[in-house]
């Protein structure tokens, strides 16, 4: 039997050649493949487009030029720039739910005192509720929830006693000013 290369005998003529089975572009110059050569001349390309941009000026008015860049030399945390971005973009909801319902329930009078209606606050109760009733019956993720549903009643009684304050605060400020002000003189064509 003649000798057949190795390569027809497994391959079968009813099938397409695989993308990994053709050979890859050689540099004629130095017979490595083109995209390794591509991938070695890189960093020089990127280097040679930064001159080029800051020779335009294209660098020139950025936000912070010639300033120090904010709480660095501190304690070193890696998470630094994440942090930043949660700040810059105020983003919420990424925390466990355990966390974010106890942080809820630290804010939670204070939401509860930019609304005036009695109903929308019984809402804003109820809901707050329901969340944290349904954390329960989940799997934990996180740290242990310890935050406990609040009393609808009692709830609404500190927030009628907190309005109450702070609408005989306001008035009380309101007669303050009024009394501080000197009297208006009445123009002669009024009296």
């Amino acid at each position: 039997m003649r000798d057949v290369p190795e390569k027809w005998t497994q391959e079968r003529p009813d099938e397409e050649p695989q993308k990994h089975d053709r050979p890859a572009e050689l540099d004629e110059r130095t017979g490595r493949s083109a995209a390794a050569a591509r991938m070695q001349h890189q960093a020089s390309w990127v280097d040679q487009q930064i001159r080029v941009a800051m020779a335009k000026g294209e660098f020139d008015d950025l936000p912070g030029a010639g300033k120090p860049i904010k709480d660095l030399g501190g304690q070193h945390d890696p998470d630094w720039w994440l942090k930043k971005l949660v700040e810059r973009e105020q983003i919420t909801g990424v925390l466990p739910p355990s966390v974010q319902l106890r942080k809820e329930d630290a804010e939670l009078d204070a939401r509860l005192d930019t609304l005036n209606v009695e109903a929308e606050v019984r809402r804003e109760l109820e809901d707050f509720n329901a969340r944290v009733i349904a954390a329960r019956y989940r799997p934990p993720e996180g740290p242990p929830l310890i935050t406990m549903p609040r009393d609808v009643d009692a709830e609404l009684a500190a927030w009628r006693e907190r309005r109450t304050a702070r609408r005989a605060a306001q008035a009380e400020a309101v007669r303050r000013t009024r009394d501080a002000e000197p009297p208006r003189r009445r123009r002669w064509w009024r009296r």
